[in-house]
């Protein structure tokens, strides 16, 4: 019947769409292909130009070089260097003093900042094996070393001690901020030991010379300056005396630190303040530092033990 068959034909509609509802859904999603498919040209490119991962370029030539035995990367003039003395800059010092104490064998290599990875000095370059992969041949950042020393069958001993933190927290920060105006913000100490050391022997254009100088004691009055909002001579040199006085009771009569038998870490983080102050060579001329630190015989002997013992008391 026709009315029976109209409304059959209407319930069939509700259910399957018309050749031309599927047109339209067909073309939207071939729309939607075309936004987020390659265009067809780059396609064929890619098609000819596989992609292909490449073996990692070499290092320039004027790169650190790895060697038979690791190389430390330091602040020291290159005769210095050379003949394994100590480094002029406390961090390089300390850790080429750890290195020592530890029995890792390693060369001395003059550097500055700009040659490191990290951008700080020092850093160790390790000794390269045919059989070395590429991680195993990477610089290694001075907050690794004694995980590498420990790794390469170094002696590593520490101690235990609870009250370890709170007397490195005295070489971190009291001595160190001492050693930082003594060095760059005392006029003429500036000339006379950081201008050679960490200017002069950088560049030779007066230029340049001017402009290093000049970030060498803008960084050292801003690191201060993270402390206190003025600084103040007298608080400094007061705070590195008491230090000195800690670090002198601590040891009393001892050889080394925390009563240990033979010299760790903690000794060859003092001895990287106490050498270069006690060191005349260096040419001090303002040496209030250097007196409230000669005044406590033991730290001075403490400094000519590793000095002897690591350096041939050179």
């Amino acid at each position: 019947m026709p009315p029976k068959q109209t409304t059959e034909k209407g319930h069939s509609d509700e259910k399957v769409p018309s050749d031309g509802t599927q047109t339209s859904f067909a073309r939207q999603k071939g729309k939607v292909r075309e936004i987020f498919s390659i265009p067809a040209p780059i396609k064929k490119l890619f098609d000819l130009v596989p992609v292909v991962v490449y073996p990692a370029n070499p290092l320039p030539q004027r790169a650190p070089k790895s060697a038979r035995i690791p190389s430390l990367y330091v602040f020291s003039k290159g005769q210095d260097a050379a003949a394994g003395r100590p480094s002029v800059n406390p961090s390089c010092l300390k850790w080429q003093t750890f290195l020592n104490i530890a029995g890792i064998d390693h060369r001395l290599v003059s550097s500055n900042n700009h040659a490191s990875p990290t951008g700080a000095l020092p850093f160790l370059l390790p000794a390269i094996h045919n059989s070395d992969s590429l991680q195993e041949t990477l610089p290694v950042p001075s907050n690794k070393f004694v995980k590498y020393a420990t790794e390469h069958g170094g002696i590593v001993e520490e101690s235990a001690s609870m009250r370890y933190s709170a007397y490195q927290s005295l070489l971190d920060h009291r001595i160190r901020n001492a050693w930082l105006f003594t060095l760059y913000l005392e006029p003429l100490n500036f000339s006379a030991v950081a201008y050679p050391l960490y200017v002069a022997s950088t560049s030779s254009n007066p230029i340049v010379r001017a402009s290093i100088s000049h970030q060498l004691r803008n960084a050292a009055e801003a690191q201060l300056l993270k402390h206190t909002p003025v600084i103040d001579t007298d608080d400094l040199y007061s705070e590195a005396d008491k230090a000195f006085e800690a670090l002198s009771i601590l040891l009393g009569e001892d050889s080394w630190f925390f009563g240990n038998g033979k010299p760790a870490l903690f000794d060859a983080s003092v001895f990287a303040y106490t050498q270069l102050l006690l060191d005349d060579d260096l040419g001090w001329k303002e040496k209030k530092l250097c007196r409230a630190l000669r005044v406590r015989d033991n730290l001075v002997q403490h400094r000519e033990r590793l000095l002897v013992r690591y350096y041939g008391g050179s």
